[in-house]
C-alpha cells in the first residue's frame, strides 16, 4: 500500500516541481498568435521549456546517482503513477472549469471541452496551456528514461538496441518540441483548444503515459534481434516524419512572423492573397494542406518499428492514436479555415487538392 501511495503522488510532486521551476527560472517573453479578446493585443508568454526539462533531468540523474530511488522507479510504479495523474487531471479540470462562466452547453460538455479559451495567471507569468504542455513533455521524458533504464537493468549487455534507439528518438521528439515551443504558439492546439478536461487530463495523464505505450509493452522483453540496417531504416522513417512536421510548422511560423523570410535560406514563400489576408501555398504547404499531420504519424510509426516487434499489437496504439486524432482534426481545421478565408480557401484547395497524404488523400 505504501508503494502505491508513493507512486500515486509521485506525478503530483513532479508537476508541482515543474510548475515552480517554470515560474522561478529565467524565461523569454514573447508574443503569440492568439489575441486577447478584451484588448485585441497578442497574448504574451514566458517560455523556458528546455531549461525546465534540463533541471528536471539533472535532478532525476542526481536522485538516481545518490541511490535515493532506483533508475527505473517510475517504471516500477507506472500504474500507480498513471492513477495519480488521472485523478490530478480530473481535479485540475474541475478547478479550471467550475469558476468560469458557462457557455450554454451541458456541464459535462463544458467540463470536457473547457470554458476558457486562454487562461493566464500571475500577470501573464503563467499560461495554462503552455504550462500543461511543458509538464506533460517533461514527465514523458522522465518516463522514457525510467522505462529504458528498466530494460537496461533487466538485460544488461543483452539489451535491445531497438529499445535504446526508441528512447533516444523519443527524447529527441521531446527536446525538439520544447526547443521550438515558440513555434507551437502558432499551431492548432494553442489557438483552437479550450482549457478543459480534454486538454488538462490529456497533458497530465495521457501525454506522459500513453505516448510511451511502446515501452510499457517492450521494456520487460528481451532483444528481438532486429538487424542494424532495419533500425537505420526505421530511424529514417522517424526523421522523414520529423522533417515534414518540424519543417511545415517552422515555415508557417516564419510566414506569420517574418513573411518574406526564406525557410532554410532556399524555400521562399508564395502566397494567395485577397488584399486583407494571405495563405501560404508553397514549400511544405504546397504538398498537402495538412502535411505536418503526416509527419506526426510517420514519427510514431518509426518509433513503433524500432522496438522490433511488429506483431505486438500494443506498440501500434501510439501511431493509431495519431490517425484517430489527426484525421478528424483535419476536417475540423478545414471547416475553420473555410469559414475564416472564404473564397481564398477555395482557391488554396484547388491548388493543393490533397489533405494529408501527397498523391493519395
Amino acid at each position: 500500500m505504501a508503494d502505491f501511495i508513493a507512486g500515486f503522488f509521485a506525478p503530483w510532486i513532479a508537476y508541482s516541481f515543474i510548475a515552480l521551476a517554470h515560474i522561478a527560472l529565467p524565461a523569454r517573453r514573447v508574443e503569440g498568435y492568439v489575441r486577447d479578446g478584451r484588448t485585441g493585443r497578442p497574448l504574451r508568454y514566458r517560455l523556458n521549456g528546455p531549461l525546465v526539462l534540463a533541471v528536471a533531468a539533472a535532478l532525476w540523474v542526481l536522485v538516481g546517482s545518490a541511490g535515493l530511488l532506483s533508475w527505473d522507479w517510475l517504471y516500477l510504479h507506472r500504474w500507480s503513477g498513471l492513477a495519480g495523474s488521472c485523478v490530478l487531471g480530473l481535479l485540475f479540470s474541475l478547478a479550471v472549469v467550475l469558476p468560469a462562466p458557462g457557455t450554454g452547453r451541458a456541464f459535462l460538455s463544458d467540463l470536457y471541452r473547457g470554458r476558457r479559451e486562454n487562461l493566464q495567471l500571475f500577470g501573464e507569468r503563467v499560461d495554462a496551456k503552455m504550462l500543461l504542455y511543458l509538464a506533460g513533455a517533461t514527465m514523458l521524458a522522465l518516463n522514457v528514461l525510467s522505462f529504458a533504464a528498466h530494460h537496461l537493468a533487466t538485460f544488461g549487455s543483452g539489451a535491445s538496441p531497438g529499445v535504446i534507439l526508441y528512447a533516444c528518438l523519443f527524447l529527441w521528439f521531446v527536446v525538439d518540441y520544447l526547443v521550438f515551443e515558440r513555434v507551437h504558439l502558432y499551431t492548432y492546439d494553442i489557438f483552437a483548444e479550450r482549457v478543459g478536461f480534454k486538454l488538462v487530463w490529456g497533458c497530465l495523464a495521457f501525454y506522459p503515459y500513453f505516448y510511451a505505450v511502446g515501452l510499457w509493452a517492450a521494456a520487460a522483453l528481451p532483444d528481438p534481434g532486429t538487424p542494424g540496417r532495419l533500425l537505420a531504416v526505421y530511424a529514417v522513417v522517424f526523421f522523414a516524419g520529423w522533417t515534414l512536421s518540424r519543417g511545415a510548422n517552422l515555415q508557417k511560423y516564419y510566414f506569420k512572423t517574418r513573411p518574406e523570410r526564406a525557410l532554410f535560406g532556399i524555400m521562399r514563400p508564395r502566397a494567395l492573397g485577397d488584399g486583407e489576408r494571405r495563405l501560404l501555398c508553397s514549400g511544405f504547404w504546397g504538398i498537402a494542406r495538412h502535411i505536418n499531420y503526416l509527419g506526426e504519424i510517420l514519427m510514431a510509426v518509426g518509433l513503433s518499428l524500432c522496438l522490433g516487434r511488429p506483431g505486438l499489437w500494443a506498440i501500434w496504439l501510439y501511431p493509431l492514436y495519431y490517425v484517430a486524432l489527426l484525421f478528424p482534426r483535419e476536417r475540423a481545421d478545414e471547416r475553420r479555415c473555410a469559414a475564416k478565408y472564404g473564397e481564398l480557401w477555395k482557391e488554396y484547395v484547388r491548388r493543393v487538392p490533397r489533405r494529408i497524404i501527397p498523391g493519395l488523400y
